[in-house]
């Protein structure tokens, strides 16, 4: 499908989506970048990638796909390096949890959003950080959203759904503003509930007791807190916007439940409650048909 593909930001991600590409021949040779040497030979030495590069100009020479893995708070400074050697010929991809900033990323550096980029989002992950972490098939049977502008060519667009198909992806499409706002609710607001009930815990002066004595449901609600945290922190100021509204309703949602403990409206919990419970049910259900 490709002859080479160059991956910037070997990491989880990166390295599943190497390691996929990979394993369902979809390129002849895959070349590494990053920032940290150690990160990059570690993926050498793992077979992810068959070689690497610490400068992007040099990574993306004669490359027919560019996959950005990196944190989305970095991409401006990476569309800068990428812009010297810009190649009409190549495909673009991005692997960011967030699609508003990285349009708005594009459109700062180019002044446009090139027609030979497509912004994707793999819904694929795992708390295990690094490239360490990647398998060949985390994308198998997951959803990768791609948000396409206007200035997106329709051949580019196709060769990018097709190459996460052929990874075992189920490819949909929506607007990027769409998509911030959907995973601003389902993906970062979790997250961040996740980070703010650790530290909140961390905090409390019998720490040891509490976390000694914490039963399957803290664990299971914290999972996601052993995230990688700068990741996270950029996608929180990424779609700050949509993050910050949902954060004042989640306040208002608290508030009222607290004021209901207060009183002992037993009624009143039972309703918040039993409704939840009846749309986790739902969700679970849409869930198994999908």
């Amino acid at each position: 499908m490709f002859n080479k593909m160059c991956v910037i930001g070997v990491g989880l991600i990166g390295g599943s989506i190497a390691r996929s590409t990979r394993k369902y021949q979809l390129c002849d040779d895959i070349v590494g970048v990053g920032r940290q040497q150690s990160t990059l030979q570690k993926a050498l030495e793992l077979g992810v990638i068959d070689r690497y590069e610490l400068s992007i100009a040099e990574a993306t020479k004669n490359v027919d796909i560019v996959v950005i893995c990196s944190p989305v708070g970095s991409f401006e400074e990476i569309f800068q390096e990428l812009k010297l050697n810009w190649s009409e010929e190549c495909l673009y991809v991005d692997a960011g949890s967030t699609k508003q900033s990285v349009v708005a990323a594009l459109k700062s550096v180019f002044g446009y959003v090139p027609s030979n980029f497509v912004p994707s989002h793999p819904i694929a992950g795992s708390e295990n950080n690094g490239v360490e972490a990647s398998v060949d098939t985390l994308f198998d049977g997951k959803r990768v959203i791609i948000t396409p502008v206007d200035e997106t060519d329709s051949k580019q667009l196709l060769l990018c759904q097709q190459w996460w198909e052929k990874m075992g992806a189920r490819v949909s499409q929506m607007t990027p503003q769409h998509h911030d706002e959907v995973f601003a609710a389902t993906s970062h607001l979790p997250h961040v509930l996740a980070y703010s009930l650790v530290e909140l815990l961390k905090n409390k002066q019998d720490e040891r007791e509490i976390f000694e004595y914490a039963a399957g449901g803290f664990k299971d609600f914290t999972r996601i807190a052993s995230s990688d945290p700068a990741m996270w922190a950029d996608i929180c100021l990424a779609n700050s916007s949509q993050l910050i509204k949902l954060m004042a309703d989640l306040e208002k949602q608290n508030r009222q439940i607290s004021q209901l403990i207060e009183v002992g409206d037993k009624q009143g919990l039972l309703d918040i409650f039993e409704s939840a419970q009846q749309a986790r049910e739902q969700f679970l259900k849409l869930q198994d048909n999908n």
